[in-house]
């Protein structure tokens, strides 16, 4: 009996390699479910990217729905994104929140220089301490906040032309039929 228990613990792993494999191959993993979706929006207050002397704060985005786009110079993935935001940004229907995220001041200010600015306000988390509470996993990820200050929609990894119109856009039609 002895000498089947390394038998017994490679079929074992094999199983659960085997049972991971079928996982993955049934779920998007880009769609991982966030505990704050319909919930607060984490309070924060954090430098403008072009004036760190002012900051922002949840409570001052209060009244208006906005999308936050969690973004850094470093993100190979945000480059992708980046020119999709160039060309629908400002047509999405709500103010477009740039969150730089874990990126020192000058990089992002000269790569937005470089690439072009499809924000209308960037807050800085040069620490990353805030995108923490917002169960950010990486760059870039995407939040629609309503204007009650609650996060009604996560998007992980770039934004294309057709998560914008096939699921943003609806999200963003639902905000406005929500409001008196």
């Amino acid at each position: 009996m002895r000498r089947m228990i390394p038998f017994f613990a490679f079929v074992l792993l094999a199983g659960l390699l085997g049972f991971g494999i079928w996982w993955n191959t049934q779920h998007d993993q880009r769609e991982v479910p966030s505990p704050l979706i319909n919930k607060p929006a984490p309070a924060f207050v954090l430098p403008k990217l072009d004036e760190p002397s002012r900051t922002v704060s949840r409570d001052s985005m209060l009244g208006k729905p906005y999308l936050i786009n969690v973004f850094g110079s470093w993100c190979i993935a945000c480059g992708e994104e980046h020119p999709v935001l160039m060309s629908e940004g400002k047509n999405i229907g709500v103010p477009l929140v740039g969150y730089n995220y874990k990126d020192a001041p000058e990089n992002a200010k000269a790569w937005l220089a470089q690439h072009g600015n499809p924000y209308d306000l960037i807050i800085a988390d040069e620490e990353g301490r805030t995108a923490i509470d917002f169960g950010v996993y990486g760059a870039p990820e995407s939040f629609l906040v309503d204007a009650k200050g609650v996060i009604r929609y996560k998007h992980i990894g770039p934004l294309t032309s057709d998560v914008i119109a096939k699921e943003l856009k609806p999200a963003i039609a639902a905000l406005a039929k929500e409001q008196p």
